[in-house]
């Protein structure tokens, strides 16, 4: 599997030693990398495309700083790891605040980015993908849980709200609950069961999931929003 790599870096040597550490890395342990380097958070976030697995993000950039291109990037993107790499760890540190998974202290070592990277990759294979066997009344469906956006229960039906589509089956919430990733589908109330994957934004008591938007409970709220920071990799 190819890992997806943004480095936003406005100093080219510094973007370019990053570069030369993924091809260490990759030399070492097999993993290929396809890096993409933008000099400014204009260039990496207009037109964006969530693509990337792994986004190197400095902080002190030009016009937009990675603070804010960071909260930018959360807009468009919920699921990428994001890692800030800056000479101003004080401010890094709040990168909680926008779901970031680490940060590396300027000037870097190689030893140092390859345990980040090591990390980042151990959070990445965690997002494992189930299968699940759908026995619906029209027929028999095999899902992949990367494909189930959402899970709703209604009138003692389940509804899988998939890339494909929707399927009705019969079912308990609790018990599909139970047998997917638990760090990877959350409630956001009693009637949903969210992909935190396909999570776009939250707004209030509100999770934008696709393009569909479903009540977050008051009593689960802080819950959920914990998930999907601990999901994201927040563990700055």
């Amino acid at each position: 599997m190819v890992r997806n790599v943004a480095i936003v870096e406005d100093t080219q040597t510094e973007a370019d030693t990053l570069s030369q550490y993924f091809l260490k890395y990759s030399a070492e342990k097999g993993i290929e990398f396809r890096v993409t380097h933008f000099m400014s958070a204009e260039e990496f976030l207009n037109k964006y495309h969530p693509i990337y697995d792994i986004v190197l993000m400095d902080i002190g950039l030009p016009k937009a700083n990675g603070m804010e291109a960071a909260t930018r990037l959360r807009e468009l993107d919920w699921t990428t790891i994001l890692i800030f790499v800056t000479n101003m760890a004080q401010f890094a540190v709040r990168g909680y605040e926008v779901g970031a998974f680490d940060f590396i202290v300027k000037p870097i070592s190689y030893s140092n980015f390859a345990l980040k990277l090591q990390r980042a990759l151990t959070k990445l294979n965690s997002r494992r993908d189930t299968e699940v066997i759908l026995s619906a009344s029209d027929g028999i469906y095999r899902v992949s849980s990367s494909q189930i956006k959402y899970i709703e229960i209604s009138d003692h039906k389940l509804i899988y709200h998939t890339t494909d589509g929707t399927i009705k089956i019969y079912g308990n919430l609790k018990e599909v609950e139970s047998s997917l990733n638990s760090k990877m589908f959350v409630r956001c109330n009693s009637c949903y069961l969210v992909n935190l994957n396909y999570v776009y934004a939250i707004r209030n008591y509100i999770v934008v999931v696709g393009e569909d938007e479903l009540q977050i409970s008051r009593p689960r709220k802080k819950a959920f929003i914990q998930a999907v920071n601990d999901y994201l990799g927040g563990g700055i």
